[in-house]
């Protein structure tokens, strides 16, 4: 039951970064709202959106020092409320600073809520769901931007500055929404265990195991003693940032923490946010289409988008991360390229199809890798490097797409095209599997210094779990069991020896 509550909880956070992804590229489009700014140009209007992403990188950093001293619930009920504060200044919001000012607070907030929701909810599933989990996630997250192009588009025949102040409020619902479910959800009990809360940490481990498992279940102890087991061998703490960058930490620290930054970097620079914030932007102002009928195109391809995000929960596991990852982008160059201004029609359609592909893979992969694949006590951490890197590659992108098509037409598109092929030989290359392993498999595999090049290391590709942490497992399952019995036997020697002596 506490599991399905959590999900919720971690999904209700990507609906509502869904949403800020999607609602201010629709309000700039409103008549009323660059009336009341003074119809900025398209460079300050590429600033006013991509302003959000500075303060989403500053509050993804902010958790590398916040993270793990407020745990999982708080530090999100934190950033929804940074958030619904940025929401009201937007909305109470008559010139450009006062705006840009409100961009920034919604995305410190948001940046909070993006680095660790993910790591929440890794720490919290099963190993053969953990995909799953992540991609039900980020479906939510394309529901989020499916409600912000229908709202907006609803909201559109509203009266006056409501067309666009009403959108821009709604976030509050989601920070209620997050205040309704998060103060009652137990940490994740991996940073219990890094905390010393061994006693929480039972409790909340055999809460998710479910079945009427208790804290002294087998099933329950073997766990916990797994995740201590990395934790002690690993002991990260007794390190400084400079050791653990250098290299002279446990192993491959530093490369892990690159693998999941870079996957997020992949993320944003295939150029896929140049559609999710500008759709409506570039079927009126590149394609000529009418601002209503932009409007409708945008929601229905916010659709075309969650039907193939949600498709992506069937492949996930089915096929890994390295496939999935090098499929889908094959497939959305096939979107890219060409003088797709030519014909609207033809455009349109691409953009439908990359949204399709996207979805389907380099949706979810990016924000579930840097999770898994970072070391158990920097998990934290390297999530919240990830997702800097994905805020400061996504306002880079955002910043760049107004001018870029401006002053580039067709060829924008290309560079992005080039820069997606560049995506299939990298993943394939350097990209270890993690479907299929726990959290305490990719550490092991670590201590076993494998090369950089992993494509044609088994143990590296493989999809299903290696053997030899299976018989990990059970190693440390059967020491439990002789440890228990040992135990036994002492206390029953204990007692013997008291009887004799009342006797």
């Amino acid at each position: 039951m506490g599991m399905d509550v959590e999900d919720k909880a971690a999904s209700t956070v990507l609906v509502f970064y869904g949403y800020d992804q999607g609602v201010f590229g629709n309000v700039i489009i409103s008549e009323n709202f660059l009336d009341t700014f003074g119809h900025p140009s398209a460079t300050l209007q590429g600033t006013m959106t991509s302003i959000y992403n500075i303060g989403c990188f500053i509050g993804a950093m902010s958790t590398l020092i916040t993270g793990d001293k407020l745990g999982r619930p708080r530090q999100i009920i934190l950033g929804s409320t940074i958030i619904a504060i940025g929401a009201i200044i937007q909305t109470a919001s008559y010139g450009v600073p006062q705006m840009m000012v409100g961009r920034i607070v919604a995305g410190l907030g948001t940046g909070m809520n993006t680095a660790t929701a993910g790591v929440w909810q890794a720490e919290t599933s099963k190993m053969r769901s953990r995909g799953k989990l992540v991609i039900i996630q980020m479906a939510n997250c394309i529901t989020g931007f499916s409600i912000s192009n229908w709202l907006t588009l609803g909201f559109s025949f509203a009266p006056k500055s409501v067309a666009w102040r009403f959108p821009l409020a709604f976030q509050i619902f989601f920070t209620l929404c997050i205040y309704a479910l998060c103060p009652f959800l137990p940490d994740s009990p991996r940073l219990l265990i890094r905390k010393g809360k061994y006693t929480e940490a039972t409790e909340v481990l055999a809460a998710l195991e479910g079945h009427g498992a208790t804290p002294d279940s087998p099933s329950v102890r073997a766990q916990f003693n797994v995740i201590k087991d990395i934790l002690d061998r690993e002991h990260v703490n007794t390190y400084s940032w400079w050791q653990l960058i250098s290299g002279r930490g446990p192993s491959g620290v530093l490369r892990r923490m690159i693998l999941g930054a870079w996957m997020q970097a992949m993320n944003q620079i295939s150029g896929i946010n140049v559609t999710s914030y500008y759709m409506s932007y570039i079927f009126i102002n590149s394609l000529g289409i009418s601002t209503l009928l932009a409007r409708i195109l945008a929601a229905c391809g916010s659709v075309d988008y969650l039907i193939f995000a949600c498709l992506a929960y069937f492949v996930i596991e089915r096929f890994g991360r390295r496939k999935v990852m090098m499929c889908t982008i094959a497939t959305g160059l096939s979107a890219k390229g060409g003088d797709s201004f030519v014909l609207g029609s033809v455009a349109v359609a691409f953009f439908f199809v990359f949204f399709a592909s996207f979805g389907m893979g380099v949706l979810g992969v990016p924000w579930l890798y840097p999770t898994e694949i970072n070391a158990l006590e920097l998990r934290t951490k390297g999530a919240s490097l990830a997702m800097a890197t994905n805020w400061i590659m996504n306002y880079a992108v955002v910043q760049a797409t107004l001018p870029g098509i401006s002053n580039l037409g067709y060829r924008f598109w290309i560079i992005w095209a080039c820069i997606c092929f560049a995506f299939i030989p990298i993943t394939w290359l350097f990209y270890p599997e993690t479907a299929n392993r726990s959290l305490e498999d990719i550490d092991r595999f670590f201590e076993t210094k494998p090369g950089i090049i992993v494509f044609n290391n088994k143990l590296a590709t493989q999809l299903s779990r290696p053997q030899i942490f299976i018989e990990q497992d059970e190693q440390i399952a059967d020491q439990l069991d002789k440890d228990s019995e040992r135990i036994g036997d002492e206390e029953k020697g204990a007692d013997q020896v008291i009887v004799e002596k009342f006797e």
